[in-house]
């Protein structure tokens, strides 16, 4: 009878490793993005940037098949606690990748790492988590939301921009975009004008701009605030008599919408379609031609953490269900990506350059934003000092 029940025990044992074995040869990700609404185009791009990445893995990542469950947050901080813990909870998903805004970040942060997952950000980067509370299972493939900004402020600054009008929308991104371009931004801001995030009139903010008579207006207004707010400006007759610096108010994901109405607005960020390498040549031309579109930040974003996540389930010999392990392989970030130079800091946030963009219309009739300058070379965020991994 022992030796049945030893023998039965091995046999359980066996069983168990096998069945273990076999959960593990498929990687199963949850992607979180805003994919209904006004700024539906943004989590799409996003989508497409992830799914392009795994076309080109051949569908696979380390040699193990992949499984994506894609859910709509709906810009709903609440639903996406509920959604995320779904994922987790019934989906049994490896790694949470997403979202695009930082409120709804800031919601599922917590829930996604106490259950023991990777979470990476492929496009929100509040400064909450670039600090004392970093976390060494989080990662953003963004950068850090203020960076994006003192690119802009050291810009306008250079520019020689004594006066500047300010509007930004009211939540965490919102503010982190007012306090990285007030940090290198040495002229006087005449007004802070944060509007609701689901706001689409802007006529009383137009007003106080006419009668402040800034020298640039800064703003960020990402998805359908951004189309509102450029058309709005342009009706009021100030297109080519007022620079406005801004991100993600005319980028690829509005632009098919904008077009000429967005010519010449400036931009920053870490990347644009026509940045020469031979990594983004083919994202870019690959992209459009699968989705008959130009590619936005959104899209490269999350095209990178694909790979990121490729190279660490390689270092891991397909084994990610040991948390710590794979993100010490995330964190060596051992990858090309399509923006060039990138780096991991001790925050889980990226060390990368800054451009200044400006969108333009291409010879094929398409807009995009294209690089006039670099601004900022192997920039690290200003809270990476406080975290303490």
């Amino acid at each position: 009878m022992r030796t049945c029940l030893r023998g039965f025990a091995a046999i359980s044992a066996l069983l168990l490793t096998v069945g273990s074995a076999a959960a593990q040869d498929k990687i199963r990700i949850g992607l979180i993005y805003t994919l209904s609404g006004p700024p539906a185009a943004l989590g799409q791009q996003s989508k497409n940037g992830f799914e392009l990445a795994l076309k080109h893995l051949g569908g696979k990542m380390g040699g193990k098949d992949v499984e994506l469950v894609v859910v709509d947050d709906e810009l709903k901080p609440d639903l996406a606690i509920q959604k995320a813990r779904a994922m987790i909870d019934r989906d049994k998903v490896d790694v949470v990748v997403g979202p695009i805004f930082s409120n709804v970040l800031v919601a599922i942060h917590k829930p996604v790492l106490e259950a023991g997952k990777v979470l990476i950000s492929t496009n929100a980067g509040a400064s909450s988590f670039a600090g004392a509370a970093c976390n060494a299972h989080f990662f953003v493939t963004s950068y850090q939301n203020d960076q994006i900004y003192e690119t802009l402020g050291k810009v306008a600054t250079d520019k020689g921009y004594k006066t500047v009008y300010a509007v930004v929308p009211n939540y965490q991104a919102g503010k982190d975009a007012l306090a990285g371009f007030k940090r290198t931004y040495q002229g006087k801001i005449v007004e802070e004008s944060l509007v609701p995030l689901n706001n689409l009139d802007f006529q009383a903010e137009i007003t106080k701009i006419n009668a402040s008579k800034p020298d640039a207006l800064f703003t960020f207004m990402p998805g359908g605030l951004g189309i509102s707010l450029i058309k709005q400006l342009n009706q009021a007759g100030l297109k080519g008599k007022l620079p406005i610096l801004s991100a993600f108010t005319a980028d690829e994901a509005t632009l098919p919408v904008l077009q000429d109405a967005a010519e010449g607005v400036f931009g920053a960020l870490t990347w644009a379609p026509n940045l020469d390498n031979p990594e983004n040549k083919k994202f870019v031309a690959d992209y459009e031609a699968a989705y008959n579109a130009v590619p936005a930040s959104y899209a490269m974003q999350a095209y990178d953490a694909a790979m990121l996540i490729d190279s660490a389930v390689r270092a891991t010999g397909g084994n990610v269900s040991n948390t710590a392990a794979f993100a010490a392989a995330l964190k060596k970030a051992d990858f090309k990506s399509v923006r060039g130079p990138f780096k991991f800091n001790v925050n889980g946030y990226p060390i990368e350059d800054f451009y200044l963009t400006k969108v333009v219309k291409r010879p094929d009739g398409k807009f995009q934003t294209e690089i006039v300058e670099k601004v900022l070379t192997a920039n690290a965020d200003s809270y990476a000092k406080d975290c303490k991994l």
